[in-house]
């Protein structure tokens, strides 16, 4: 039990919570379809080539995995990504690092539990792009934009930014990036020592980093 619970511990610093209950699956639909300026074109997001990934540490480890992203549009002007909106289907978390079947299911039941994101009640998170700034010295193969937008977790909404590589070619819109979240901003407590005192190696950092490679098409 101590060493499941150290494991589920860990993951709690996750990503994207869910924004608000069953009834936001309609809500997220909508949330995808944002009006684009007079001149922007909507991509949407293809699913099935587009990846976000997690990853979490503590004092004595870490914990990865994956996350499914639902929908999605960017906003296209010209030959720059513009603006967007994402939906993150909780339900399709994974983690990667722990073999053991078991354990791994008894991890991932937890975290969708009320313990943690209560993805029953909380299906989706969201993330909305409000300014796409260009970075036109960008060394080759750096990250030619930074992207700042609106990150919805357990129904708090925060403001992120973070480096990107973006570009549009041909019908097909690209983002990828490395987004490093303070989950203690969303009331991700547990194994927090911004809310708890001696959490000794249990303790659970705040900072988690989420990496997104997402892909849009005209």
């Amino acid at each position: 039990m101590k060493k499941y619970v150290i494991l589920a511990s860990l993951a709690s610093a996750l990503v994207f919570s869910a924004s608000a209950g069953n009834t936001n699956n309609a809500a997220a639909k909508a949330a995808t379809e944002v009006a684009a300026p007079a001149k922007a074109r909507a991509y949407n997001v293809d699913v099935a080539k587009s990846d976000l990934k997690w990853h979490a540490k503590k004092v004595t480890g870490e914990h990865m995995g994956n996350i499914g992203l639902k929908s999605g549009q960017m906003l296209v002007e010209g030959n720059k990504i513009v603006g967007g909106t994402f939906v993150i289907d909780m339900n399709a978390m994974t983690c990667s690092d722990i073999k053991d079947a078991e354990y791994n299911g008894k991890l991932i039941g937890h975290l969708k539990s009320d313990d943690f994101f209560s993805v029953e009640k909380h299906p989706t998170a969201t993330f909305k792009i409000t300014e796409v700034k260009s970075n036109a010295k960008a060394a080759a193969g750096k990250p030619n934009a930074t992207v700042t937008g609106d990150l919805t977790i357990k129904g708090i909404t925060k403001p992120v930014s973070f480096p990107a590589t973006v570009s549009v070619r041909n019908g097909v819109a690209t983002a990828k990036g490395d987004v490093t979240i303070d989950r203690s901003k969303y009331d991700v407590r547990y194994g927090s020592n911004s809310f708890f005192d001696g959490l000794g190696d249990k303790a659970i950092m705040d900072e988690f980093v989420v990496t997104l490679d997402v892909t849009a098409k005209q």
